[in-house]
């Protein structure tokens, strides 16, 4: 017997900017990501204010899943996909996010994704905004940090709500809303970058607009669900976390300190919105020292705690480790770089690789909210290289999934309620940090490069079979 429940939602997940391509196909508008060019290894991409020809973005075809979507839930469903993790580009919808009406065209063709998933048995997962705030938005508003961005959210909300009320039960809000409480979360997250053009690791950082911002994401989610609950009980809600774990470098009491606030507000701020309702008590301090003062409207306090989720889901890909010794080596990370753990290897970018992580993440959690987990996002981003034969034989992913796999097989025999399994990047497909096609981290290979080159044509890679194997026998058979 399998310790996963039976309903156990195994699949896979992506995300529309980053795969979709088709950027101004059928009336879509201009997105935060489709003015992101593509970068490399080792230099950052760029933000433009307008599409340049001197530069490559790389949403603008990505893997043109847009004109692919059959043939790849096709593969999803010969996986064995449960559930498969997708989200609704807000600009296919609402061009410039200020219409009243939606796009019908962009509406239909959400409609065709959903019909070929339930055909073939797949359970939509759906984020409503997941990186993808209408360009227009930006330069009117500065995005998130002006409060008129509730209001849009919500029609937005609204219009696929009652548009796919039969064919999508399973929502996320906001896509790694936590990513605003970080530098590049301007650009990921909140949007506000209104008038910056140059490298993504040059965004200028204000803090009191960051945070002002995610106040209106939290307002925005909560009236969200508030509104699904009341006019369609038959969905769930929930939110979407970016976990970074950390661990305290040493046992010097300064570092257990200084490690407890980097959780606090890399981790927690943000899901204790979602799932409890209120503003944390230690934010106040961290408020008052960064000269943040947070504008709220008299409503708003009844708004969050009428608003909460009724699931949590989570990226968890690497560890870092949080010191106050300044003579720990450096390392990379997602979003957010840390220190190295003498105990961890890396990937081809510099990510920790720590499976065991995952079931204390998961413990974590589950201690704190008691509300059912899943997984939405894991995996190994990497280098594929094709054999001699021509095929991509990826047993360092294997290896990477099983172990996580198996961590959360014990996480489930601690007692943590795990609903679901999606790793990232079923497909492979750009990356959000860097724009590449090279850091590749599918079940099935797309001839699409970093240059814009490639015939798009899929092939399966070792994962894709062993994948299968897994949820064919509900995680039992890792081998």
């Amino acid at each position: 017997m399998s310790v996963f429940r039976d309903d156990f939602l195994w699949g896979g997940a992506c995300a529309a900017n980053q795969f979709e391509g088709a950027w101004d196909v059928d009336g879509k508008g201009p997105s935060v990501p489709d003015l992101c060019t593509n970068g490399s290894h080792t230099s950052p991409k760029w933000v433009t204010t307008a599409v340049r020809s001197d530069r490559l973005y790389p949403s603008h075809e990505a893997i043109d899943f847009y004109h692919h979507y059959e043939e790849d839930i096709a593969l999803f469903a010969e996986m064995g996909f449960k559930s498969f993790r997708t989200s609704i580009n807000w600009t296919r919808i609402f061009p410039t996010g200020m219409e009243t009406e939606p796009n019908e065209k962009g509406l239909e063709f959400y409609d065709k994704v959903f019909d070929c998933c339930k055909k073939h048995g797949i359970e939509p997962l759906v984020t409503i905004s997941h990186y993808e705030l209408p360009y227009a938005l930006v330069e009117k508003y500065n995005g998130w940090a002006s409060r008129e961005l509730i209001e849009f959210y919500m029609n937005y909300c609204k219009a696929i709500f009652e548009r796919y009320k039969d064919k999508v039960k399973y929502w996320l809000t906001f896509n790694e809303i936590n990513c605003g409480t970080m530098p590049m979360g301007a650009i990921l997250e909140t949007g506000t970058i209104r008038g910056f053009e140059g490298p993504t690791d040059k965004v200028p950082d204000n803090k009191q607009e960051r945070f002002q911002a995610l106040h209106h994401q939290f307002v925005a989610s909560a009236e969200a669900v508030r509104y699904a609950h009341d006019h369609y009980p038959q969905f769930k809600m929930g939110c979407m976390i970016c976990f970074i774990t950390s661990y305290a470098l040493t046992c010097d009491p300064a570092d257990e300190i200084a490690n407890q606030k980097a959780m606090q507000i890399s981790n927690w701020f943000c899901s204790d919105m979602h799932v409890r309702g209120e503003y944390p008590s230690y934010m106040k301090r961290y408020f008052a020292e960064n000269n943040i003062t947070i504008r709220q409207e008299p409503e708003d306090a009844a708004i969050l705690k009428a608003g909460t989720v009724d699931f949590y889901t989570f990226s968890y890909y690497m560890s870092n480790c949080i010191t106050t010794h300044k003579d720990a080596d450096n390392v990379g990370g997602n979003i957010i770089a840390g220190k190295k753990n003498p105990y961890l290897k890396a990937s081809d970018w510099g990510w920790q690789i720590d499976p065991v992580g995952l079931r204390y993440t998961l413990n974590e959690i589950y201690d704190r909210y008691h509300i059912p987990l899943m997984v939405v996002e894991n995996g190994l981003g990497a280098y594929d290289m094709k054999g001699e034969d021509g095929k991509v034989h990826d047993s360092y992913r294997i290896d990477y999934l099983r172990a996580h796999i198996e961590q959360m097989a014990e996480a489930v025999k601690d007692g943590v309620d795990l609903m679901g399994y999606t790793p990232w990047g079923c497909i492979d497909l750009v990356s959000a940090s860097t724009g590449e096609m090279a850091k590749r981290y599918g079940f099935i290979y797309v001839n699409k490069f970093d240059d814009g080159t490639g015939d798009l044509s899929r092939e399966k890679k070792d994962s894709f079979y062993w994948y299968q194997k897994v949820i064919a026998t509900n995680g039992e058979d890792l081998g």
